[in-house]
């Protein structure tokens, strides 16, 4: 086997380590339980910390506002809070830097993938034979093909001289006692 280049290590460790850093992106939020009786509004004009250790909440940094997350939704709407302001999970991650880091890890996931397609088709078409293995095929058929002909052709030539001096086997020797 080659030796794999830098694309091959970007591949097999690109998905796995674009999904570990997301799932410790928003481990602190997964990790805190939702405390029963407390709503997120309670937590406005405070700060983003106690806002987000409730994981229903979603804190708005332009007015300094905890609101219950619209799950109905996946992006919270504009009227809510902007993407570049709203926080969620973590405080220092917001909306609009999440999905271009998403669309930048998934671009190049789809890349690699595209590569790694390519790459193989160019290799299997690699494994055709090329036109000197072919010649060379050929050339090797011919020369087996030519010593068939000749061993065949001295078998003839030792079964007559077989026969001449008597020396020729039968195919089965009771054959000549048979009544015909």
């Amino acid at each position: 086997m080659g030796s794999r280049g830098a694309w091959g290590a970007t591949v097999r460790w690109g998905l796995p380590l674009g999904a570990a850093t997301l799932l410790l992106l928003l481990l602190p939020a997964a990790a805190v339980e939702k405390s029963p009786g407390v709503a997120c509004s309670q937590n406005t004009n405070k700060t983003c910390q106690e806002c987000l250790k409730n994981v229903s909440c979603l804190w708005c940094n332009t007015d300094k506002t905890c609101s219950d997350y619209p799950v109905s939704k996946i992006l919270p709407p504009a009227s809510l809070c902007a993407l570049s302001s709203a926080r969620w999970g973590v405080c220092w991650v917001n909306f609009e830097a999440l999905i271009i880091a998403m669309s930048v890890v998934g671009g190049l996931v789809l890349l690699a993938v595209a590569t790694c397609c390519y790459c193989c088709c160019r290799r299997k078409k690699s494994r055709k034979p090329d036109k000197s293995e072919e010649k060379a095929m050929r050339e090797q058929e011919e020369r087996r093909i030519r010593q068939e002909e000749r061993r065949a052709e001295m078998k003839s030539r030792h079964d007559e001289i077989r026969k001449k001096y008597g020396l020729f086997k039968e195919e089965n020797p009771y054959a000549r006692f048979e009544n015909n």
